[in-house]
């Protein structure tokens, strides 16, 4: 028996494809050269080795498999993480009400929205970053909100322009989503950027989500984190702030599916609740396995000294044909292509160079008259060093061939 049409939820129709998806459709009927080894540069998928320390750690857990983990996880895993964000930040945590651990910051992201969200105030918002991650969108159509997105463009340096958010907007708006470091810019939010967050979600009461998956890939002084914004201003009971970080970059463990949420003990006690029913325990070899990898730093260290190589290499390889800077933080360049057709570009290479890259394009939406993301590809710099290197050199070839730009 078929269930009834009409028993579905009708926001799951609000959801666009997700990027991967616009782009395999993109690419059918393509062949690229098979002398060329494919280079997978589309996807922020870490492809360093989970360190050891982790994965001898899970191989002498795997007991744990035959325990129902709790929702809130094991005391000595938060008590973990809490020292983790006293090492970086600077900050005091309460690993008792403060602190969580998630499954990857993907599914708490979008389990923040259903948490918050309140469905009986009329037309309630959610305002993320344009380009952004495609879960916070998904996530607030399916808590019921509507999404407002603040554009952030080169021509203000990728900062969000808060002030064309108009007051009516902000008295319905529900969460904020933030991205520090940003994917895809790379750019980090200033201390007086964090002041003004909080200035608005003082005076119109709502909740900022801010997900910092990137915060430990930099090079120089690490990036101001959101939880140390606050405590800096006083605001050490980081009211109405929530952070989410995670080992999948951190620690090159992203099928593990680990991270963790910190900040306001009375947002996290109601997101506990929500968790308790979702279903995301943790499991308990995982657990002990996030144990390891937020008590070490020196795996840390090595993996930040992998992709500043890269960078070195890659950025004055594609100077002279692309404007793709080195970015504050993160793996990724964000790079603006000859002729601003991004999509044409992202297909053109792939067909000449076998060399994948993502279209800007598919990482915003038009709002306010543009697609910001359009005219931009996002290269991430995640195989090895050799790899990058070899892609870098295709791109620049393909880029100096007299047949680009191409008239779409």
């Amino acid at each position: 028996m078929r269930y009834h049409e009409g028993l579905v939820n009708p926001q799951l129709s609000r959801l666009h494809p997700y990027p991967f998806e616009r782009l395999r459709t993109l690419f059918t009927g393509i062949t690229p050269p098979p002398a060329l080894p494919p280079v997978r540069l589309s996807i922020g998928e870490p492809q360093h080795a989970t360190p050891q320390l982790i994965v001898d750690a899970l191989q002498a857990h795997m007991a744990g498999l035959a325990v129902y983990p709790t929702t809130a996880g094991l005391e000595q895993l938060r008590g973990t993480i809490g020292q983790w964000f006293e090492r970086r930040y600077s900050v005091k945590l309460d690993p008792a009400t403060q602190v969580l651990p998630v499954n990857g910051t993907r599914e708490a992201l979008f389990a923040i929205a259903q948490a918050v969200v309140d469905r009986s105030r009329p037309a309630p918002l959610v305002v993320c970053p344009n380009p952004f991650y495609q879960i916070y969108e998904g996530a607030a159509l399916l808590a019921g909100a509507d999404v407002l997105f603040l554009n952030q463009t080169e021509d203000r340096t990728f900062a969000p322009d808060w002030a064309s958010v108009t007051a009516e907007e902000w008295s319905r708006t529900h969460l904020l989503y933030v991205c520090s470091p940003g994917n895809p810019t790379g750019r980090v939010l200033t201390l007086e950027e964090w002041r003004e967050i909080f200035r608005l979600s003082d005076r119109h009461g709502f909740v900022v989500a801010s997900d910092e998956c990137y915060s430990e890939i930099y090079d120089g002084y690490p990036p101001l984190g959101g939880l140390e914004a606050a405590a800096r201003l006083g605001r050490t009971d980081y009211r109405n702030l929530v952070v989410f970080v995670s080992l999948s970059k951190r620690s090159n463990a992203p099928g593990m599916r680990s991270g963790a949420v910190a900040g306001d003990a009375d947002v996290l006690k109601q997101f506990l609740l929500y968790r308790t029913y979702h279903g995301s325990a943790m499991s308990v070899t995982v657990q002990h396995g996030s144990i390891a990898a937020w008590s070490d730093e020196a795996h840390v260290e090595q993996n930040r000294v992998k992709y500043r190589a890269k960078f070195d290499a890659v950025v004055p390889l594609l100077a002279t044909v692309l404007h793709a800077p080195k970015p504050e933080a993160g793996f990724y360049l964000w790079a603006r292509v000859p002729g601003d057709d991004d999509e044409a570009f992202a297909r053109d290479l792939y067909a000449t160079a076998n060399v994948t890259v993502l279209p800007g394009q598919y990482l915003a939406r038009d709002a306010h008259g543009t697609n910001p993301g359009r005219g931009y590809v996002r290269i991430a710099l995640v195989p090895e060093l050799s790899e990058c290197v070899d892609a870098a050199n295709r791109i620049a070839s393909f880029c100096a061939s007299p047949r680009w730009p191409w008239t779409p």
